[in-house]
């Protein structure tokens, strides 16, 4: 990647061709499956968590690869399109199950009465039924709720950033996932014993019967953290545990060449080794800081003096301060 100086900040319009961005900023995005280097006991890890259908907490800091594991798991496997549930301090486990929009149904029904109480052909509903009131449309089922469904392979399940999580989440995530089912209360009271409802990560659907799913096949799940919380034993126990290794310069110089084609050249080389030392000292960095560094910074790419200082300090910033 040749640096080109885009922007001049004198105001002047200019029609400037953009470089092709490096393939980790692809859009759509490209997996990354290919360039991932997992530690030997991460793979060891991985295959206990399949063999006893257990999910698999993985705890690191922020950039270290977490949620790129899954990604290359399910890709060898063939374990189809990751599922991603993105946890926030307001997740909960019935939106991870399955959405219900309540109060679309609602105007749904009022619209229907209006449109019946006029004069002339009444609305005709899904089927042929005149009048009738249809929840499918209001129901999607959610990426852990996807993940439950009966399926001849394992699905893949990214629970990403578990302990960002209200303190209660871990807690109500246990009977899920030891019993691998879950109800949809508002189809165990529907009139209709059986409803087709859309999945979480497609157009697809599946039919639910008497508000009840249960898997066939454990899915294949990640649990990541960043190591902010504890978790209660009785979450942990149900987990295989792994904590990411110290990021030291072979395990990214490994990570480093997978992404990029050829020789790094002296500058890369010692990018990776300003980037290891100061991990080792303490310093908190992220991995695509060094991609990034190593995009714009290494041989070749005419950046030179204080121009390059300014952009190595801009790009490696240390993500514990502002």
């Amino acid at each position: 990647m040749t640096w080109r100086p885009y922007y001049q900040g004198n105001g002047e319009r200019r029609e400037v061709p953009l470089a092709a961005p490096p393939p980790w900023r692809t859009f759509p995005r490209r997996p990354q499956h290919g360039q991932y280097r997992p530690p030997e006991d991460l793979v060891d890890a991985v295959n206990a968590a399949i063999h006893l259908r257990r999910p698999l907490l993985v705890t690191g800091p922020a950039g270290s690869g977490k949620s790129t594991l899954i990604e290359q798991v399910a890709h060898e496997l063939g374990l189809g399109e990751v599922l991603r549930w993105h946890i926030t301090s307001r997740s909960t486990l019935s939106e991870a199950l399955y959405r219900y929009d309540a109060l679309g149904r609602i105007h749904a029904q009022n619209l229907q009465s209006a449109l019946g109480r006029r004069p002339g052909p009444r609305a005709v509903g899904r089927g042929g039924t005149r009048g009738r009131d249809d929840i499918a449309p209001f129901l999607q089922l959610g990426p852990l709720g996807t993940a439950l469904l009966p399926a001849e392979r394992p699905r893949a399940l990214l629970i990403d950033e578990i302990d960002k999580s209200d303190l209660d989440l871990p807690s109500d995530l246990l009977e899920v996932l030891e019993r691998g089912e879950y109800e949809i209360p508002e189809l165990v009271r529907y009139r209709r014993p059986r409803v087709e409802i859309r999945l979480w990560d497609s157009r697809g659907t599946h039919t639910v019967e008497s508000g009840r799913v249960q898997c066939t096949q454990f899915p294949f799940i990640v649990l990541t953290s960043n190591g902010e919380r504890d978790f209660p034993p009785p979450f942990l126990r149900r987990c295989i545990r792994y904590t990411m290794p110290q990021l030291t310069r072979p395990l990214l110089h490994s990570i480093v060449e997978a992404h990029f084609d050829g020789e790094l050249g002296e500058a890369g080389e010692q990018l990776i080794q300003e980037f290891a030392d100061r991990v080792a000292g303490g310093n908190h960095l992220a991995i695509d800081q060094l991609l990034n560094a190593v995009a714009l910074l290494a041989d070749g790419h005419g950046i030179e003096g204080e121009q390059r200082e300014r952009l190595h300090e801009l790009l490696t910033r240390e993500l514990s301060r502002a």
